[in-house]
C-alpha cells in the first residue's frame, strides 16, 4: 500500500514537473512571437480530449486603455466561424429539413440560370463557382439579406460547380440566408439556441459593436508600421455567416469537446464535414464543410484559420490524437495557425514541421 502511494505521488509530481515544462515553454514562444509579429494580445488554449489541459492569455485586449488580456476575453472568430455556419446546416439535414445535394435554386427560385447546377455540398465545400467575395465599398453599404442575395447574383461564375475549389465567403453568406429561410429565424438565433447554449458557450454570440459586450477585445492593424484600430464596416456586413462570431477561448474548447461525441452532431455528419471534397475530374481537395484538412508526420489535422476587422483565430485540431490548439489574437497581420501548429509540437514533438496550408480564408 506504501509502495503503491510512492509510486502515485511520484507519477502525480512528474506529470506536474511536465505540465510545467510545457507551460513554461508556451509561455516563451508566444511571449517572442508577439514581440516579433507585434501582437497586442493572445489567448491560446491546449485542450486534451475534451478537458482543457491550458489556458492562458498574454499582453492586451485593449491598447488604449491596457485592459490585459485574460482567458475570458472575447475575441472575433473570422472565418474559423464557417464551422458553426456547416454544423447549422448539418442540423438541418439530419432534421431532414435539408439535403446535400439541394439545388440552391430549390431555396431561390430567382437566383440566375447559371446557378441551377449549384448544391449545397458545393457552397460548403468552396465549389459552387461564386467569387471569393463582395467588392470591399460594399463593406460600407447595409443591406437586407434580400438585398444581400440580389448583390450576389449579378456575379459571374468564375467555374463550372464542381469543378474547381476556390474560396468563397458570398457562398457562406448565402448558407447564412438559406439557414434563415429553412429555420424561419436568422441564421445567428439558430446558432445561439441550437449550438451556443446547449454546448455551454456562454459568450459565443453574432458580433454587434453597438451592443454592451463584457470583456470584448479591440481589432488592430498595422498600417506602414503603426498600430490602428480595426477598419469600420456595415451592421449588416459583420453579421453574415462567412465569419461573424464573439468567442473565448473558453467557448472554442467546450465546441472542440463536443466533437468528440454525438451530442449535437452524428458520426455520419462529422464525418461527410471532415472528408476531402471531390472534384468532377476525381481529384480530392484537402477541404471539408468549414474545415481545411490536413496532416502532420501523418497524425490528421481538422483545422481552420480566420481572419476579420483586426483579428486572427485558429482552431487546429488532432483527433486521432486528442489534442486541440486554439489560438485567437487581436493584430490583423498575426499567424495564428504558426502559433498553434508549434504549440501542438511543444506539447507533442511528434506534431511539428507542417507546411503553411495555400487555403486562403481572409475576408477582405
Amino acid at each position: 500500500m506504501i509502495r503503491q502511494l510512492l509510486l502515485l505521488l511520484l507519477f502525480l509530481a512528474a506529470r506536474g514537473l511536465s505540465q510545467e515544462l510545457t507551460t513554461a515553454k508556451v509561455d516563451a514562444f508566444i511571449e517572442g512571437e508577439m514581440q516579433k509579429q507585434r501582437i497586442p494580445g493572445v489567448s491560446v488554449a491546449i485542450v486534451t480530449n475534451g478537458q482543457i489541459a491550458l489556458a492562458k492569455s498574454y499582453g492586451v485586449a485593449n491598447v488604449e486603455h491596457q485592459v490585459p488580456v485574460r482567458p475570458e476575453t472575447v475575441f472575433q472568430s473570422g472565418s474559423m466561424g464557417k464551422q458553426f455556419t456547416a454544423a447549422a446546416i448539418m442540423l438541418l439535414v439530419q432534421e431532414g429539413k435539408l439535403s446535400l445535394e439541394d439545388n440552391i435554386k430549390k431555396y431561390f427560385p430567382d437566383v440566375p440560370d447559371s446557378w441551377n447546377n449549384i448544391t449545397l455540398r458545393h457552397l460548403l465545400t468552396h465549389t459552387s463557382g461564386l467569387p471569393n467575395d463582395y467588392p470591399q465599398k460594399d463593406y460600407l453599404l447595409d443591406f437586407t439579406e434580400t438585398e444581400l442575395l440580389q448583390r450576389a447574383e449579378t456575379f459571374p461564375l468564375e467555374f463550372n460547380p464542381g469543378e474547381k475549389w476556390s474560396y468563397s465567403n458570398v457562398a457562406y453568406k448565402i448558407l447564412g440566408i438559406l439557414i434563415g429561410k429553412v429555420a424561419g429565424k436568422f441564421y445567428g438565433d439558430f446558432l445561439q439556441e441550437r449550438i451556443f447554449q446547449p454546448l455551454g458557450m456562454t459568450t459565443a454570440r453574432i458580433i454587434s459593436e453597438s451592443d454592451i459586450v463584457p470583456n470584448r477585445a479591440a481589432g488592430y492593424r498595422l498600417i506602414n508600421g503603426e498600430l490602428k484600430n480595426q477598419a469600420w464596416v456595415s451592421p449588416t456586413m459583420n453579421t453574415t455567416a462567412d465569419g461573424s462570431v464573439y468567442l473565448t477561448v473558453y467557448d472554442m474548447a467546450k465546441w472542440d469537446a463536443s466533437l468528440y461525441g454525438e451530442k449535437l452532431l452524428t458520426k455520419t455528419s462529422l464525418k461527410q464535414m471532415w472528408t476531402p471534397v471531390a472534384l468532377k475530374d476525381g481529384k480530392t481537395f484537402p477541404y471539408g464543410f468549414g474545415w481545411e484538412l490536413g496532416e502532420i508526420n501523418r497524425h490528421r489535422i481538422v483545422e481552420h484559420s480566420g481572419s476579420w476587422q483586426g483579428f486572427k483565430s485558429c482552431i487546429t485540431r488532432f483527433p486521432a490524437d486528442g489534442l486541440t490548439v486554439i489560438v485567437l489574437a487581436n493584430l490583423a497581420q498575426a499567424n495564428p495557425k504558426s502559433l498553434a501548429h508549434e504549440v501542438a509540437g511543444i506539447s507533442n514533438p511528434e506534431l511539428r514541421n507542417r507546411p503553411e496550408s495555400p487555403l486562403n480564408n481572409k475576408k477582405p
